[in-house]
């Protein structure tokens, strides 16, 4: 069965990037052109994909999301096997753990700023955590065509894997000692578990760690959004790439 995909920029990364079969892409009758329409249109053209201008009635199953008008008939996520992940050389590289997560809009800002610092790929697990759908496709903008998400039965299995392969294992908990800032980075290749806000990463996860970092707060207010707090720390590893870069 198709998945659905809304939104002009999701839509328009999945035609550019070409990692999904794009089957059809309906446009309310109700929206006005513009440039992003457009360019769905042009992409569209060019790569032979249907697209048709519907009533909006069309788009009536999907009221509760932001569509913006326009939706496509996609086929699913292809997800990556951790073994074939890490059959690849790698040098300094970089992968983020979701524990837990159950916000798709978490998800999706996750995917996007993995994307934007260069993180290699993220890794969920199949069970307890949510999974690609319509809206994390849509709140990564169309970045997740442009990152392995690799699907695993057990995160613990997962991270045994990844470090007999010369992986270290970073874990985030607000009781840690060391701070985000503190790990050098750019001396290994490392996989960032973030946990779910309400629960944090899971026990089993934070004793198999190498390392466990906190993000330091403020007024006693010890809330960050998983988003923003991966965010935090995957542009601190960037931050730090490029110092080295430079010197």
């Amino acid at each position: 069965m198709d998945d659905i995909i809304f939104g002009k920029n999701a839509i328009i990364e999945a035609l550019i990037s070409g990692e999904r079969e794009i089957n059809k892409i309906l446009i309310s009758k109700n929206i006005h052109s513009d440039t992003k329409i457009n360019k769905i249109k042009e992409l569209a053209l060019k790569k032979g994909i249907i697209f048709q201008f519907v009533a909006k009635e069309k788009f009536l199953p999907y009221a509760e999301f932001n569509h913006q008008g326009i939706i496509a008939q996609i086929s699913p996520l292809k997800y990556t096997d951790l073994e074939e992940f890490l059959e690849k050389k790698h040098e300094n590289s970089s992968l983020v753990i979701l524990d837990g997560i159950e916000d798709p809009h978490n998800f999706g800002a996750i995917i996007r700023s993995c994307v934007c610092a260069g993180v290699d790929g993220i890794i969920i697990p199949s069970r307890r955590n949510v999974q690609v759908n319509s809206i994390v496709e849509k709140t990564s903008a169309g970045a997740i065509n442009h990152i392995p998400i690799i699907k695993v039965n057990s995160l613990v299995n997962a991270v045994k894997e990844l470090q007999e392969n010369n992986w270290w294992v970073i874990a985030t908990d607000a009781s840690a000692n060391d701070n985000y800032y503190d790990i050098k980075y750019n001396d290994m290749n490392f996989a960032l578990i973030m946990g779910a806000e309400h629960a944090g990463v899971s026990k089993s996860l934070l004793k198999m760690s190498d390392f466990t970092v906190k993000i330091p707060m403020q007024n006693n207010f010890n809330s960050l959004n998983v988003s923003n707090a991966t965010c935090v720390i995957i542009f601190e590893a960037l931050r730090q790439k490029l110092s080295n870069v430079k010197k």
